[in-house]
């Protein structure tokens, strides 16, 4: 099986319990169990998922990546306004990246609406609510 591997970065521990009215009221991980795992199983792909709050670990999940993912999908929370290193780390690896975000980033507070994530991956979709995790599946799958 190939392996597509999902990354989320700060605070995304907390989907279903924070701020329900922007990120929802179901978990994560519940939605990748019920939702992503059966989308990729039946396309013969295999899962993998990191959720860190901490820029470094997900700096190091992206290289530890290089040549045993097809693709990444990643959300880096708020690392997504300011964290360079991330941005750098995707560019060093070749996988193809997604960059998904359950909210709309664009339509919250101004500081939200930049990302120095975006210029370095392939595609970016936001404001779906989950439904992102699994519109970025099905493109990814399609490469």
């Amino acid at each position: 099986m190939k392996k597509i591997t999902i990354i989320n970065g700060p605070n995304l521990n907390l989907t279903g319990k924070r701020e329900q009215d922007k990120y929802g009221n179901i978990r994560f991980e519940d939605f990748l169990n019920d939702v992503l795992v059966p989308i990729a199983v039946k396309n013969n792909y295999n899962i993998e998922y990191f959720q860190s709050n901490h820029e470094g670990a997900i700096i190091d999940k992206i290289h530890e990546c290089e040549g045993n993912t097809k693709c990444i999908i990643i959300n880096p929370g708020a690392l997504t306004h300011y964290s360079y290193a991330i941005h750098d780390a995707i560019k060093a690896v070749s996988i193809d990246i997604v960059e998904a975000h359950i909210s709309n980033i664009f339509s919250r507070e101004e500081w939200r609406g930049k990302s120095v994530i975006s210029p370095a991956v392939k595609a970016v979709i936001s404001g779906f609510g989950l439904e992102s995790y699994k519109l970025a599946l099905l493109y990814v799958i399609g490469l």
